[in-house]
């Protein structure tokens, strides 16, 4: 009887690890196929609520909504393709997905999105998204996961609708509408550093936004804005973009971000109302 309860015992603990085992691994699974931000938070986005991503998808994002801006489209479009590559891929820009879909918003090259290489730029798969999302009629005066389905004739229609808030949060801060929203923090060594960083920053504020005036020098960039809005559109897309190309601190009017301190803080007395935007990168040396 004894030998018989032990090899009950026994058998039932083996069981419960091996459902134990199967929850975790499920979940780990999960949690790889929705690349949600668990980890390496990097970036901290305020702007009438609060979201937080790690570097990549902080760029990633950056870019998304600049070229919603290039495409002339109301805020509300850049809210339902921040939700849309939020389900879609987690804000990365995946190899694989689902049958043949890669990138941000995991666009299939048998459905004609384009090539796998074309797809993984993240300024080609947006500007695809936009192209098709401008297509559907009435998309303004939909639901952002109604909106985003129109586009992405997903088997879950409805999953996109979870991301609204966090989206509508980075859309405000990404174009301009709110003040040092954008903080980024990282350590080590820069990714790249002196002209090449500032080489790189100009390109991908020409490829982003369309800008042709940026001035670049060995130690930086400065950049021209109209007006408050168009100036803080470029500071947090340049501090969004700092971990990637080696910015080590950006300044608009009296407010400063740098990497050491990862936050804004004032550097005037306030009554500073600069018409640039001035990023500065790591040297060489």
């Amino acid at each position: 009887m004894w030998v018989r309860t032990r090899v009950l015992v026994a058998g039932f603990l083996v069981v419960v690890l091996v459902a134990v085992a199967g929850i975790v691994l499920g979940m780990r699974q999960v949690g790889e196929r929705l690349r949600l931000p668990l980890a390496s938070r990097a970036c901290t986005v305020q702007a009438d609520g609060k979201v937080t991503l790690d570097a990549h998808q902080m760029a990633n994002a950056a870019t998304i909504a600049a070229i919603g801006i290039q495409h002339e489209l109301p805020d509300r479009a850049v809210v339902v393709a921040l939700a849309t590559a939020y389900q879609e891929s987690g804000l990365r820009n995946l190899a694989d997905g689902d049958r043949d879909s890669v990138g941000l918003f995991q666009q299939r090259p048998s459905q004609g999105w384009g090539t796998p290489k074309q797809i993984q730029d993240p300024r080609y798969a947006a500007d695809r998204f936009y192209s098709a999302l401008k297509k559907v009629r009435g998309w303004q005066d939909m639901r952002v996961t109604d909106a985003a389905q129109k586009v992405q004739r997903s088997a879950f229609p409805e999953a996109y609708e979870k991301w609204a808030d966090e989206s509508e949060v980075l859309t405000r801060a990404l174009l301009g509408h709110a003040t040092g929203a954008v903080v980024c923090t990282f350590g080590g060594d820069p990714a790249m550093r002196g002209e090449a960083a500032a080489t790189a920053l100009t390109k991908g504020l020409s490829l982003d936004w369309g800008l042709t005036a940026a001035a670049t020098t060995a130690s930086g960039l400065t950049v021209a804005a109209a007006n408050q809005l168009e100036g803080w559109r470029y500071a947090h897309w340049l501090v969004a973009h700092a971990t990637d190309h080696g910015v080590k601190r950006v300044r608009f009017g009296d407010l400063e971000w740098t990497n050491r301190g990862g936050s804004w803080s004032r550097v005037g007395d306030g009554s500073r109302q600069s018409a640039e935007v001035v990023a500065e990168v790591f040297g060489d040396s």
